[in-house]
């Protein structure tokens, strides 16, 4: 046979353990593995030798012997002849834990709920998420309906006490258990399904149902600087609470359109800008264009290899929530010329030769090998 263990390490407590502590560590043990919750199959067992311990030591006179002999002071090793012997200070606390046990308790259910949150998606130009917009958008949501001011109730008629929980919200069935004693358990409401009233006379307007969709025109203040999945949080826009509840929010998540020059890196702005062979060679000062719509001087210094990058500072994208702004980033492409004139393809052969680059030798149409044989 086992050997009883220590009654302060059952319960999980100092031996210099007060009267509340106790009783709230007690609380929390019986949840934990009270066998109508715990299907573990040593739980019963666990709650059986809790419920001994928390009457030995909630008792001063046990507690004392217990304190001064141990489990020989109480009787033997045996403990406790009778399981229930002193049972009633625990059926309080059984019927208090149990009572809106899973949540269903009352003021759980009968507290003001808070209103679902909505999400609108818009869409914005390049320019338009970098230097910030106002839009007006159309949000379906649900209101208290403006007929009976959300009790559900036609003008000139109330809600009236729930005749089931007699206004409660819930109803409540009581169970003796020869293990613990009596055990209070609460369920939802089935006629007023936990609001504590009821309506004998619906709104014809919301069917009783206290709330209608509408579709509010909102503005929306766009910042500068948003980007692709950016949300915009707007307090108290989102669907009626229940109950007096507070309304959730709106979120309203940014996409933005491709610019047919830039593209965005954060905060930085990336622009490819194609130069001719001697404006790379020579050097040359061109414009480019930027956000704003204007233009910006840029001096491409001589001897510039295609995919060199110029940066232009605090031309770029506003920064969210912040001062100053990113870059803009110039990156240069060399282009090839294509269908030269003659003139041309003699000048470009006789500055390879002069830099001693080999070229293919220019191709002979039929009538010049006709005319020029080999």
């Amino acid at each position: 046979m086992s050997e009883k263990r220590d009654y302060y390490e059952v319960l999980g407590v100092e031996r210099s353990v007060d009267e509340r502590t106790l009783k709230r560590a007690f609380r929390k043990l019986a949840q934990q593995y009270h066998p109508d919750v715990n299907r573990d199959a040593e739980a019963e067992n666990r709650f059986k030798e809790i419920n001994e311990a928390y009457q030995v030591l909630s008792d001063p006179q046990k507690r004392s012997l217990y304190d001064r002999f141990g489990h020989a002071g109480l009787g033997g090793a045996g403990g406790f002849s009778d399981f229930n012997q002193g049972f009633g200070d625990l059926g309080s606390i059984f019927e208090e834990f149990f009572t809106g046990f899973g949540g269903v308790g009352r003021s759980a259910r009968r507290a003001p709920r808070r209103g679902a949150d909505l999400r609108v998606d818009i869409s914005l130009s390049f320019e338009d998420a970098a230097f910030g917009a106002q839009r007006e958008i159309d949000v379906p949501r649900m209101e208290a309906c403006d007929r009976c001011n959300g009790s559900g109730a036609e003008p000139g008629t109330s809600p009236e006490r729930c005749p089931t929980c007699g206004g409660s919200g819930e109803v409540q069935r009581r169970q003796q258990s020869p293990l613990f004693g009596a055990i209070v358990t609460a369920t939802t409401c089935p006629t007023c399904h936990g609001e504590g009233e009821v309506v004998s006379s619906a709104c014809i307007q919301c069917s009783g149902r206290k709330q209608m969709q509408v579709t509010r025109k909102i503005k929306v203040n766009v910042p500068a600087g948003v980007n692709e999945g950016t949300r915009i949080r707007l307090a108290g826009e989102g669907e009626a609470g229940a109950l007096g509840g507070p309304r959730g929010n709106l979120y309203v998540v940014i996409s933005v359109e491709e610019h047919p020059l830039f593209v965005r890196d954060e905060f930085d702005i990336h622009l490819e800008l194609p130069i001719s062979i001697t404006q790379a060679t020579l050097g040359a000062s061109v414009d480019i264009p930027t956000l704003e719509g204007e233009t910006e001087r840029l001096d491409i210094p001589a001897g510039t290899q295609t995919g060199k990058s110029f940066r232009k500072l605090g031309m770029g994208i506003p920064r969210l929530q912040r001062s100053g702004r990113g870059d803009l980033i110039v990156t240069v492409r060399l282009l090839t010329p294509t269908n030269l004139t003659d003139e041309q393809e003699i000048l470009f052969r006789q500055l390879a030769a002069s830099l001693g680059d080999e070229v293919h030798e220019p191709r002979r149409g039929f009538f010049d090998r006709i005319l020029r044989p080999d």
